[in-house]
């Protein structure tokens, strides 16, 4: 309906595809250090925790940075449990989409929010970035 186009059209882009104008998706993506990345695409993490809220709701891309996450030994723990070599997940790339469908705030830590995540659907085909990644949120591609 034309309303809803109206509420979704800032997230969409016009393309031309074999001389046809087309709608493509402008879809936000969110930096997510390794081994995390690959657990939210698992489905086993299911709340990514930040420091800020966020109002961004809806499917989104993850990006797997190119560091990845140290220190943090119980994930580390759990990928060798799985005979998982972190150092072997893919980095600089998109993993896949997920859903971010609410932002609350932590009753335990102050300045803590939980971002929660649901229907993780895995790339088929990991793509690099066109646009530069940035430490949380960008447009990687076009």
């Amino acid at each position: 309906s034309a309303a809803l186009f109206a509420r979704q059209a800032p997230h969409f882009l016009t393309a031309v595809y074999n001389g046809q104008n087309i709608m493509t998706e402008r879809r936000r993506a969110l930096s997510v250090r390794q081994p995390h990345a690959d657990a939210i695409m698992r489905g086993r993490k299911k709340i990514e925790y930040r420091s800020r809220p966020t109002n961004v709701r809806g499917v989104i891309y993850i990006y797997a940075s190119k560091t990845r996450r140290t220190g943090d030994e119980e994930w580390m723990e759990k990928y060798r449990m799985q005979r998982l070599d972190i150092d072997e997940l893919p980095r600089g790339v998109i993993v896949g989409t997920v859903e971010l469908y609410d932002c609350q705030e932590s009753d335990k830590y102050n300045d803590e929010f939980h971002w929660l995540l649901r229907h993780p659907q895995p790339a088929k085909r990991k793509r690099k970035p066109t646009n530069r990644p940035q430490p949380v949120w960008f447009y990687p591609f076009g």
